[in-house]
């Protein structure tokens, strides 16, 4: 028998030692449903990471009306591959993972909506981090929508850390551990990859979703009529644009009805032995057609880092596309933060904590300011939100907004895009609140210091000379707010809700 070539018992070796696994194109087989385990039960000495009482700041879910229960998900992912032109090929087949879900619905079955909102957690601090839950957790309670987290595998560490034998059958195993990364690991050309596999977060998404849908397990007997993902950063375009094409239940239909992105971000690779994708990869962004509604919203602070990502609007069934640029608001403020695990779980979970409750983190602003509470953020995702439940479900097409006015300035280091200002310092275009459209302060979108800074507002309200210009008495000022928040709500930029909530607070403006 002649020998084999040398070059084909190199390839044999490298297949054997999980380095060359065969491309194997994605198929389009309906997402399976996943193995739910639960509701797991809570105790005082074993209770949910992120569970109702353990964050900074509580949410009393019984008087809401709510339920949160616990869940665990067990099934079978695929390891992808993401070629330059978008190819998605099958790297590990069916390698099995365990995830948790936290979910948030009504207690009575009348009350619910059919809207359900998955949001994988952040993971910056190591630790499930319910970013947008910290937002839009009072309007999904008002409106009867359910919210669902998911722990994705760069956060299962903790998880299991906090609590060992709550947690001790969460797994994203890497079903490829003795293989070396070629030019993609971490510490070199050829890097041995970590015990967890990040990409198998993908499929897992999608059988979360399939399994909310499946009129059994997470959602009880409540009839789910759309689910709905969102996060910050680039995980959901990632999973938009590599991985939703892909992901279709047995009838036929998307996993996901539609999409809402908060500060979108740069793609992620799809496997921990990939190459990080560039800046600006075309295989990213909004570009493509999802069928779906997708909303991007970008506060003003995001908006010169998020300019490539620019696109128009559309109402094209195929391409049904809204981009929102918020005025006046920088990338982050406390309501991201009211929802973080209490200082005792983050200890608990990964070892330390920064900052404080009320400072979250181990720098301080020159000068000190505080965390901004300005929630002009929170109603646009509040009114986006609304938007997009109605756009799938109903076809109502959501209002589309001008784009924040960008200008060139030229400096010593060079010309960069910034945003143009009004006579009162805040942006130009975009989305209005009544914050912009009837100011009584300068909305900073940055502010000086160290590291965060950058991200972090902070405002500096008017001399009272310029006010008593502006507005001739108290009750000017309640006029031009009131009519402008009913304007806004007309338009569809405010909620009935937070519309309310505004003129409520003009009863706390003091008479001069």
């Amino acid at each position: 028998m002649r020998p084999a070539p040398i070059r084909q018992l190199i390839s044999l070796l490298l297949l054997m030692n999980g380095v060359l696994a065969p491309a194997v194109l994605a198929q389009e087989a309906p997402i399976p449903v996943p193995k739910i385990t639960g509701p797991i039960p809570a105790t005082s000495d074993s209770y949910p990471f992120l569970g109702a009482g353990h964050t900074v700041d509580p949410i009393d879910f019984a008087k809401a009306g709510y339920v949160e229960e616990e869940f665990f998900v067990s099934g079978s992912a695929n390891v992808y591959d993401w070629a330059a032109d978008g190819g998605l090929t099958v790297k590990v087949e069916k390698a099995p993972y365990t995830t948790r879900i936290l979910v948030r619905r009504p207690a009575q079955a009348s009350r619910f909506s059919g809207n359900v909102v998955v949001e994988p957690f952040m993971s910056p601090r190591r630790h499930d981090w319910a970013i947008m839950w910290g937002y839009v957790n009072q309007s999904l309670m008002e409106h009867g929508d359910a919210w669902v987290g998911v722990t994705i595998p760069a956060t299962s560490g903790a998880l299991k850390k906090f609590n060992p034998a709550r947690y001790s059958t969460v797994s994203f195993a890497n079903p490829a551990p003795s293989a070396v990364c070629p030019g993609g690991g971490k510490n070199g050309p050829a890097d041995i990859p970590a015990d967890i596999e990040d990409g198998l977060r993908f499929d897992a998404l999608s059988q979360v979703g399939a399994a909310l849908k499946s009129g059994s397990g997470p959602m009880g007997s409540l009839k789910v009529e759309g689910i709905y993902m969102t996060t910050q950063g680039g995980d959901l375009l990632t999973y938009m644009n590599a991985i939703h094409s892909h992901a279709k239940l047995s009838n036929g239909k998307f996993v996901y009805d539609g999409y809402l992105s908060r500060n979108p971000g740069n793609i992620q690779r799809l496997n921990q032995c990939a190459p990080p994708p560039q800046a600006n990869d075309p295989r990213g962004g909004f570009h493509h057609k999802f069928g779906v509604p997708v909303i991007a919203v970008v506060a003003q602070g995001e908006v010169p880092a998020t300019l490539s990502l620019r696109r128009d609007d559309s109402d094209d069934p195929a391409d049904r596309f809204r981009l929102y640029e918020v005025a006046g608001v920088g990338h982050i403020d406390k309501a991201a933060y009211s929802q973080f695990p209490n200082v005792a779980d983050q200890i608990a979970a990964v070892g330390a904590t920064q900052g404080t409750p009320e400072w979250p983190f181990n720098i301080t602003c020159q000068p000190p300011i505080p965390l901004t509470d300005q929630p002009a953020l929170t109603y646009v995702y509040d009114a986006a939100f609304q938007h997009l439940f109605q756009w799938a479900s109903k076809g109502v097409a959501p209002p589309r907004a001008a784009r924040i006015e960008v200008k060139e300035d030229t400096s010593e280091s060079g010309t960069k895009p910034t945003v143009a200002l009004d006579e009162y310092g805040n942006g130009l275009g975009g989305v209005r609140t009544p914050y912009v459209e009837v100011p009584v302060a300068t909305y900073f979108v940055t502010s000086p210091g160290p590291g965060t800074c950058g991200e972090l507002g902070h405002k500096v309200a008017f001399e009272r000379s310029r006010i008593a210009e502006l507005y001739t008495d108290a009750n000017s000022y309640r006029a031009k707010v009131t009519q402008a928040t009913d304007r806004l709500v007309r338009e569809g930029w405010l909620t009935d809700s937070d519309g309310r909530k505004i003129r409520s607070e003009l009863s706390a403006v003091p008479a001069r």
